[in-house]
């Protein structure tokens, strides 16, 4: 295809976008290919065919002359389950995503160990958060296709929503951390979670779907893609609303007395999404993707009286990307990306006799340079540079004449630059070194410099150690620094600080069998000057220390029934605090215990999946009901869901899905209540 013809395409695409968003087999190894596995992430891994040592697997060689005399030397043997990297990975496939059948991003991640997700269906609310090995979302780096998405945007509930990213439109997820913070960012001092869009060449198809159910859930979706003349595309459209008005116990957050019902809790999502891909030539190719996420939702987490505040949350995000392989081979490989994300909110709503509002309005432009150079069969070096310009507008209005005086519009902008280098390193076939720096450059926080290291020891075959040591930091957010927040009447610090610290894993794979695999890991961590409010400001406020550990577990029972377990405790300290009452406390809403346990049937189109799902209770804290003490918890529970998927005719199939089989309503965080018993049921089209 001549470039011509693509920057047609890429131009017709997005015309067409934004119109609309604003209105386990074994396969043969090479000898090359094994040692070219020294790669950090699987996905890297992809792009330069590379897998696991030598050593992993037991190898098989034989000898084969033709009838010219010369000798064929074949190698083969299976590839490790396991990404070859010094930090636990964890990888959810396309298989394992169509199995579960989810409807959202954050309904994908929940499944993988080290998370705690309380924003997540009936009564989500953008409160409650999501939590990754302790740390909140603005403390860990979320990708799609590679290229960070979100805003560090902390007030006017500002944050990466994750219930607005379609699970339609996810080809894979992965998890990974310690030295990923070389490569990504300085700020994953929970991890690197990277979400990959559908790009797999397919024929030429429509998709559709439709799912109703309790409380005015209604989902509907639409798609069409595959391969054109060697081009990949997709295009997607999907809107969800649910009205959430279900009937709610004495004391839960926003509950009607007039009828005993959660209030405000209703919520619409449009999603805009889309994606092509096509090679230039024989050593080029180039792609383009970009969503645009439309959220309307009421705000429940106050209740004192009842909370009438909405949130509007507006989503851009659109990158396009330069594949070339250096040189003659395939061992050199630089990627060029350019990147714009917007993230609009606001908040609005009346405050007792007064009326306030605010909007925050970030934006930012990256650009992004890598090389992944094989040097030699044992020694990668993955290398570039990462540049951004991001600024931040803030709307300000209150009419209470005590906080008049901050109401106006700030503007404020922050350059970054950041040089880094991630050496991988084979010193012998059973030990690998990674060594990795992030030099950073900042206008408001100068330059600072950021060293990871990480092992990984294949102790047998099927037995693996791995650890890892990252020195981390996170900038306050803009609006941290300078915008007031007219809501909840805090105030900015210019003088803050950034949050430092370390995080460290240590822990096994293994590969028990061909069908039982299963990661254990040891984390930990030390954050200081954490970012807290005091008396009404953003402050330094303190340190916390975290210690845990996470287990997951994958069995293959029968070729139809299979099996997964995931645990994590986590014990997030905090060990100093300028507020003497909480030191020595679990940081407030981190459970202790989160595991769920799934079983699943897969055969000829038939999917039945049964979860189990425990989550030990988190410190209320934040506001915590009138005369309720801060340090208590609220109440353990285990939840049982199902759901199936039954093929009807062809290419449409039947889903249904049942939360909460035991019908006993819940408090899943503090004062946010899950229902009883609700379900829902779709139908799912492609022609």
């Amino acid at each position: 295809m001549s470039l011509l013809k693509l920057l047609l395409l890429a131009s017709g695409f997005l015309s067409v976008f934004w119109g609309l968003a604003n209105a386990a087999n074994a396969e043969p190894l090479t000898v090359e290919e094994m040692r070219s596995q020294v790669s950090h992430r699987s996905s890297d891994l992809r792009s330069i065919s590379s897998t696991q040592p030598a050593t992993s697997q037991p190898i098989s060689q034989s000898m084969v002359a033709d009838d010219s005399d010369e000798t064929e030397i074949r190698v083969t043997g299976t590839k490790s389950p396991f990404a070859p990297s010094s930090s636990p990975t964890y990888i959810i496939p396309k298989s394992e995503i169509e199995q579960q059948n989810p409807s959202t991003a954050a309904e994908i991640l929940r499944s993988l160990p080290g998370f705690a997700i309380n924003d997540y269906g009936f009564g989500a609310d953008i409160h409650t958060g999501t939590f990754l090995r302790g740390f909140s979302i603005n403390q860990s780096i979320f990708q799609i296709n590679g290229r960070s998405f979100g805003s560090n945007v902390s007030t006017y509930h500002g944050g990466t929503d994750l219930n607005g990213i379609p699970a339609d439109a996810i080809e894979s997820v992965e998890l990974t951390g310690g030295t990923s913070a070389t490569l990504y960012g300085s700020e994953a001092f929970g991890g690197v979670i990277n979400l990959t869009t559908k790009k797999e060449p397919q024929p030429l198809k429509a998709t559709a779907g439709v799912e109703i159910g309790s409380y005015g859930y209604q989902r509907y979706r639409i798609g069409y893609g595959g391969t054109l003349d060697n081009v990949n595309f997709r295009l997607g459209y999907e809107r969800f609303s649910t009205d959430n008005n279900y009937p709610v116990p004495v004391g839960a957050a926003n509950r009607n007395p007039a009828d005993g019902r959660l209030f405000n809790g209703d919520t619409r999502i449009d999603n805009f999404y889309g994606s092509v891909e096509a090679p230039l030539d024989s050593r080029n190719s180039f792609s383009l993707d970009a969503y645009k996420t439309a959220s309307r939702r009421g705000l429940l987490y106050f209740g004192f009286p009842l909370q009438r505040d909405r949130l509007d949350h507006d989503l851009l995000n659109i990158g396009a990307t330069l594949t070339t392989k250096l040189g003659d081979g395939n061992d050199s490989i630089l990627k060029t990306t350019i990147a714009f994300n917007q993230d609009f909110f606001n908040t609005y709503g009346p405050s007792g006799a007064f009326f306030r509002t605010g909007s925050l309005d970030s934006k930012a432009l990256s650009g992004r340079v890598e090389n992944q150079w094989q040097i030699s069969p044992t020694y990668k070096l993955t290398s570039g540079l990462d540049i951004s310009s991001s600024s931040i507008r803030g709307d300000v209005f209150s009419n209470n004449p005590a906080f008049r005086v901050n109401t106006g519009v700030v503007s404020r902008d922050r350059s970054h630059v950041a040089l880094f280098a991630l050496n991988t390193l084979q010193l012998d076939n059973n030990f690998q070194l990674e060594l990795g720096l992030r030099q950073n450059f900042t206008n408001d926080f100068g330059s600072y410099l950021n060293p990871t290291v990480g092992t990984r020891w294949n102790i047998t075959p099927e037995i693996i150690f791995r650890n890892s040591f990252a020195v981390l930091q996170r900038n306050p957010g803009l609006d941290q620094l300078f915008v007031p927040d007219s809501i909840h009447s805090w105030l900015p610090n210019p003088n803050l600080i950034p949050e430092k610290g370390v995080a460290y894993t240590a822990g096994f794979d293994f590969n028990l069998s061909n069908s039982f695999t299963a990661q254990l890991t040891y984390f930990g961590s030390s954050l200081s000057d954490r970012l807290g409010i005091i008396a009404g400001r953003w402050e330094n406020v303190g340190q916390v220390s975290t210690n845990g550990i996470e287990a997951a577990l994958k069995l293959q029972i029968t070729p139809e029934f299979s099996s997964f377990f995931n645990y994590t405790y986590t014990d997030a300290k905090v060990t100093s605090s300028r507020t003497a009452s909480e030191v020595g406390l679990q940081l407030a809403t981190v459970p202790y215990s989160v595991a769920k346990l799934g079983v699943n049937y897969n055969s000829n189109g038939y999917q039945a999946n049964l979860f189990f799902n425990y989550y030990s209770g988190s410190r209320r804290s934040v506001f915590a009901a009138t005369g309720v003490n801060p340090t208590e918890f609220s109440p353990a529970y285990l939840s049982l869901d199902f759901n199936a998927k039954v093929p009807l005719y062809k290419d449409l199939s039947l889903t249904l899905s049942l939360e909460n089989l035991t019908d006993q309503s819940y408090e899943k965080t503090n004062r946010i209540f899950q229902p009883g018993l609700t379900y829902r049921i779709g139908l799912q089209a492609s022609f």
